[in-house]
């Protein structure tokens, strides 16, 4: 893997970790959320006004996986705001390929290789270690985390085939929108502007910006190195963001959660590279 692909992945997993670092610490998530959509669907419009190029073709795709997106977030903000970012994020992170694994294997009639199936055991043990024991353990948080892995496995799927007519900016702009005029609107009218007003703060503004610059960040790596191991890198995210929720926000990640951290990386690195 050249050292511009690699760091390029490592900048996206970095970026990707902190704008959920950023939703997760927000006073008010499902407020910063909205902002953060808005800011991201703002910020992605001009890059692909340049870019634009959509087939008709993309319309099936484009539907469901906005359905999957929506789901997704709505699911991520209400993880944010009943549990912990060390928790939530390497579960949904990690299952999501596992998932997808599955899927496609069952799909597609196909037996994973050995070092898939070593993957998905190593994923498996990584989630439990996380999940913790005793007095940690968050069955809300072990749900909603295992919910937003199907939504990540659904979008990815359908937007695997959907990007083979649509030029991926352009394709991820369109599910922006979506995103901002849908959740948004949900949430403005359920809560009131102001409540949204309150929380048009740098934080869920620069959260948005990370969330576009993490994705033109991956496009950059896949353009210099092999899909599988932009993947693998990019999941090192899940280390970052449990490293980052110790140090920023606190929250007590002890050695098991940490091991179990490393442990799904490793477990979808063996998935990506296989």
């Amino acid at each position: 893997m050249p050292t511009t692909a690699l760091l390029l992945a490592l900048g996206a997993a970095f970026l990707h970790a902190f704008w959920n670092l950023l939703l997760a610490g927000a006073r008010d998530p499902e407020a910063a959320g909205v902002v953060m959509v808005v800011t991201s669907a703002l910020v992605f419009a001009p890059v692909a006004a340049a870019t634009w190029d959509v087939q008709s073709a993309v319309a099936p795709y484009l539907a469901a996986s906005c359905c999957f997106q929506l789901a997704y977030f709505v699911l991520l903000v209400a993880a944010y705001s009943r549990s912990e970012l060390s928790l939530v994020y390497p579960i949904a992170r990690g299952l999501a390929p596992v998932i997808v694994l599955v899927v496609t294997a069952v799909a597609l009639a196909v037996r994973p290789s050995w070092l898939e199936a070593l993957g998905v055991v190593a994923v498996g043990a990584g989630v439990l270690l996380v999940r913790g024991f005793g007095r940690r353990r968050d069955p809300r948080g072990v749900l909603l985390g295992c919910a937003i892995a199907a939504c990540i496995a659904g979008y990815t799927i359908i937007d695997k085939e959907g990007i083979r007519y649509s030029d991926p900016i352009s394709y991820f702009e369109i599910v922006n929108i979506f995103l901002a005029l849908t959740y948004g609107s949900a949430v403005a009218y359920r809560r009131g502007l102001p409540t949204l007003r309150a929380e048009l703060r740098p934080r869920a503004i620069v959260a948005g910006i990370a969330g576009f610059a993490a994705y033109v960040l991956v496009l950059a790596a896949l353009e210099r190195a092999p899909a599988a191991a932009v993947s693998a890198v990019r999941e090192t995210s899940v280390v970052i963001a449990t490293a980052l929720a110790a140090l920023v926000l606190h929250e007590p990640v002890g050695p098991a959660r940490a091991v179990g951290a490393v442990a799904v990386v490793g477990g979808v690195a063996l998935i990506a590279l296989a």
